[in-house]
């Protein structure tokens, strides 16, 4: 494990940069007097519409606001959320354009499980927070002899639209030397603007100020700008589409992608670096602002090729702007058969904090509707029914949902497209093939940005797949799909209740693309029971692959394919694909249910010319063994060379 050493307690304070701005429309944003409330308090600023009522675990803070009663209200919040790994309570902290915290008061806020912070600016630099935004290791055990602090549990959290001028006055040495985000899946940084100047303290992507193995497992920076990053020891990371000064580390699987100031991956696997000098498609997540007049809109950014570097580095990210009375904003509770109505008007979706039960789909059928998710927003299955479904429509986005498998098994969690018409297992075309910007509609795709699956964890989940494409065009920008390793259901049988588990929480394949001309940029898959993504459409491209295999498989007879195959691929690609690029994967193996059992490839792909995998690894975490990289080629991890990865360069 490449760890990170601290840096030396002695470096001096950095100097407290003052912005030079005009706080006019700060003013004219000011909610109605009053201490921090939720967004239902909040009064009309002059010259805009009321704030809108987005429920009580939406809180809006305002510049005018005390540092001490933001403070105090932000510290409650993660003192609830801390160690809330399996609860219900979800949360949106929402900043109002203008500067929080002074250099005699910086504002230093931590930051819990299902807690998103955000800026309400149309840009990033229109929020300024003089402090910190931080997450630290969580320690697992009350032994002061082994408080196993560690980072790879601080899942489902989220930052964005906003200045951060880092700031630990107050804190002790260690925790000055830097800003500290030690995190893991179902985490993303977008649109974040962190002010260094040469010898500021950096961000660290690890927490090395606590006891213990320090581990962290993973996550993703988006459009966002960066002085030193302390990668330390984050096993994987995508980031894209940003600008770094430096930086530290590349552990197992660090990717970059139309990243200014990336590392150069010329001698891979030596450090293990992946740089692209451009993303072949991206498009940025939807966001919530409010505009210099006091209205609510969602900013919905357009989609390009070829890109390099932030999107607001001359004004608002390119796009288009919704205003808020045209979504339907939704609570828990209400019934699907009303937010299915308000669709079928022309509204869009706004999905409030909490947990939705979806006892039916709620259906996407016209193009270019936004369904946005505030606070890790939830969707629970009830009664095996598919909590989401998307049509084959143009411009469909679905951005920060979280869908969860509940008991009674579930065909699939979140379906996009129609299922049979792709290039999938009965071989039928979709009737819209070519339909891209060489026909000259524009370039448009259907894209899910943050959002995650659970099958498992809270309370039992099943489902036969997770994440079904079978629409042509279509862009994943960050998704976890994970079925749980670990939870609160009271399993006992086998090893921490895997043998249980097994039979019980039913995950056969997390992924499973039949569409053509599919895109992921951040593809977190873990822990099905057969191969965890299956991809059979044309022209796949997936930039950052991660994925762990199932800890417990019983037997070996529980994890061999029906032809003598021991084990399931973690990434298939089908026999018929012509065309398919992979850059940057790894698999993982650690089956601590039965340490005996291998599984041959952690890759599987045809071998053909135009099917290409560029920098792919397998690594075994203690338990089980791989016997080879992709296609028999690349060396066997196993309990003989633990935490040393096998690497395949290229393939073929």
């Amino acid at each position: 494990m490449d760890l990170h050493t601290p840096p030396a307690p002695g470096r001096r304070p950095h100097r407290h940069r003052r912005r030079t701005r005009t706080l006019a429309a700060v003013a004219a944003l000011t909610v109605a007097a009053g201490a921090v409330a939720s967004s239902a308090a909040a009064g009309p600023p002059r010259g805009g519409s009321p704030a809108p009522d987005l429920g009580p675990n939406v809180v809006v803070f305002d510049p005018s606001m005390p540092v001490a009663d933001i403070q105090s209200r932000v510290d409650a919040i993660h003192a609830q959320q801390v160690d809330a790994e399996m609860g219900t309570a979800r949360y949106s902290l929402l900043f109002l354009p203008g500067e929080y915290g002074t250099a005699e008061q910086p504002l230093q806020m931590k930051v819990g499980y299902y807690t998103e912070v955000a800026g309400l600016g149309g840009s990033p630099t229109d929020v300024v927070v003089h402090g910190k935004i931080e997450t630290y290791n969580r320690c697992l055990s009350d032994d002061p002899a082994n408080p196993n602090c560690i980072a790879l549990v601080n899942f489902w959290r989220t930052l964005s639209n906003l200045t951060l001028d880092i700031d630990g006055t107050g804190q002790d040495d260690c925790r000055r030397t830097a800003n500290f985000w030690a995190v893991s899946q179902a985490v993303s940084l977008r649109r974040v603007n962190v002010l260094a100047d040469e010898g500021d303290p950096g961000f660290s992507l690890m927490d090395y100020c606590t006891a213990g193995p320090q581990f962290a497992s993973g996550g993703f920076i988006a459009d966002s700008r960066f002085g030193d990053v302390t990668n330390g020891s984050q096993q994987q990371w995508l980031t894209r589409n940003s600008e770094v000064r430096s930086w530290s580390n590349a552990v197992w699987n660090q990717v970059f992608a139309g990243v200014e100031g990336a590392p150069d991956d010329a001698t891979f696997p030596d450090p293990p670096y992946t740089t692209l000098d451009e993303t072949p498609l991206s498009r940025e997540k939807p966001y919530l602002y409010v505009d210099e007049r006091g209205r609510w809109n969602v900013r919905v950014p357009s989609a390009h090729e070829g890109t390099r570097g932030i999107t607001w580095a001359d004004g608002m990210t390119p796009g288009t702007s919704i205003p808020l009375r045209d979504f339907y904003v939704a609570r828990p509770g209400d019934r699907v058969q009303t937010i299915n109505a308000q669709l079928a008007r022309g509204k869009h979706l706004l999905l409030t904090p909490g947990v939705y039960d979806a006892a039916r789909s709620i259906e996407v059928r016209r193009a270019g509707t936004v369904v946005l998710g505030m606070g890790h927003a939830t969707l629970t299955s009830v009664g095996g029914a598919v909590p989401l479904t998307v049509a084959d429509v143009r411009g469909a986005i679905v951005a920060g949902v979280t869908i969860d498998a509940g008991p009674q098994e579930s065909p699939v969690l979140l379906q996009v497209g129609t299922q049979g018409r792709g290039h999938g297992r009965d071989g039928q075309e979709a009737g819209h093939r070519g339909r891209g910007p060489e026909k000259g509609r524009g370039l448009d795709p259907i894209t899910l940005s943050d959002v995650y699956f659970r099958v498992g964890g809270p309370h039992r989940g099943s489902t036969d797949v997770a994440l079904r494409i079978d629409a042509d065009d279509v862009l994943v920008d960050h998704t976890w799909v994970w079925r749980a390793d670990h939870g609160v259901e009271g399993f006992t049988e086998g090893v921490n209740g895997d043998t249980e588990r097994w039979r019980t929480n039913i995950g056969r394949t997390g992924v499973v693309v039949t569409g053509d001309d599919v895109t992921a940029t951040g593809l977190f898959v873990e822990h099905f029971q057969r191969h965890n993504t299956v991809w059979e459409g044309e022209r796949g491209r997936v930039v950052l692959y991660q994925n762990e295999l199932p800890y417990d498989p019983p037997t070996q007879a529980d994890w061999t394919e029906p032809d003598g195959t021991l084990g399931w691929a973690g990434y298939k690609v089908g026999d018929r694909v012509r065309e398919h690029q992979l850059w940057g994967g790894g698999v993982y193996v650690f089956n601590q249910n039965n340490p005996s059992i291998v599984t041959e490839n952690g890759f599987e792909v045809p071998r053909r010319p135009g099917v290409r995998l560029t920098h792919v690894m397998t690594v075994n975490l203690s338990a089980g063994t791989i016997r080879h990289v992709v296609n028999g080629v690349g060396g066997q991890v196993d309990n003989s060379n633990t935490g040393t990865p096998s690497f395949v360069t290229q393939y073929p």
